[in-house]
């Protein structure tokens, strides 16, 4: 017989910083989490852009460029944790060597043949690549819930693939009707 714990997980969700949470690194930032368990949990910031293209990277791994659009797309800054690794959040359409299922529908990927297979234009369907993540110790996003710095919501990939980066964070509580503006100090969490 399992004992009876209530331990929810926050993984495939967002979480958004509450307005009162100053934090220069997290200030008014959207996170999708994509792993969250007892040890604690990792996100890629989703709503701060690098001043970074991907052809940029593509260049620093000396990879062959095939695919414009590619070149083109914003390197994001998925959070202060190794900065100089790259973090692909995609579609699951396809299988990459080093791969972490999220959903059924999201994947997050770290190894070289996914950021090839984008610049040959033959990548997954949708992608977002960032440089960075966001983690916490076990425990620690638990607690920083309970003293409302962090709001969680469901994910949405419109909100990642769709929405202007400089809406992610309120689109995302605007997805459980809440104008993250107008919430105060003494605000709870969903």
């Amino acid at each position: 017989m399992k004992p009876m714990t209530e331990t929810h997980y926050l993984d495939n969700q967002f979480i958004i910083a509450m307005p009162t949470l100053t934090d220069n690194t997290f200030s008014r930032t959207a996170i999708y989490l994509c792993q969250h368990n007892a040890d604690g949990a990792l996100g890629i910031v989703i709503n701060r852009k690098s001043d970074m293209k991907l052809k940029e990277i593509f260049m620093q791994m000396d990879i062959s460029i095939s695919s414009l659009t590619a070149a083109d797309a914003p390197v994001y800054v998925g959070g202060p944790i190794q900065q100089e690794r790259g973090f692909v959040l995609h579609t699951t359409d396809k299988k990459w060597a080093i791969t972490l299922p999220i959903s059924e529908t999201m994947s997050l990927t770290t190894s070289r043949d996914i950021i090839e297979a984008i610049a040959k234009g033959e990548g997954p369907e949708r992608y977002f690549v960032a440089l960075g993540y966001a983690g916490w110790g076990k425990g620690q996003l638990e607690q920083e819930m309970l003293s409302n710095s962090w709001l969680n919501t469901p994910f949405g990939e419109p909100i990642l693939f769709d929405t202007p980066t400089d809406l992610r964070w309120r689109m995302a509580a605007s997805q459980i009707g809440i104008d993250i503006h107008q919430l105060t100090v003494g605000a709870g969490h969903a």
